[in-house]
């Protein structure tokens, strides 16, 4: 019942043709291209003042501070939905409690 049987066919359907023959013929070596150097680049490389560099850094480090101030103030936006979703579930429990104690 568990075991796969394996479907068998005793002989192929169709047309059958046989394979075909292949013939190797010989082949001569193409001539090595001749390879030129790389042209020299049209733009001059970029070179980085002692301002660039302090720019750079500062910009970096305004990016870093600004996407931290938002990542801490949405993880304590979550922090205060939270704690007032749990106060308002005491506050309710509390109030069905207490109308079930007064019947």
């Amino acid at each position: 019942m568990f075991r796969p049987k394996v479907p068998t066919m005793p002989q192929p359907t169709g047309l059958v043709t046989p394979p075909a023959v292949i013939q190797h013929t010989p082949q001569t070596p193409a001539p090595a291209p001749v390879v030129s150097p790389a042209p020299a680049p049209a733009r001059p490389t970029v070179q980085l003042t002692p301002g660039a560099v302090i720019a750079l850094v500062g910009s970096g480090t305004a990016v870093v501070l600004v996407v931290g101030a938002v990542l801490v103030s949405m993880l304590l936006a979550v922090a205060i939905t939270g704690a007032s979703v749990a106060i308002c579930a005491l506050v309710i429990r509390s109030l069905i409690s207490a109308d079930a104690k007064r019947r």
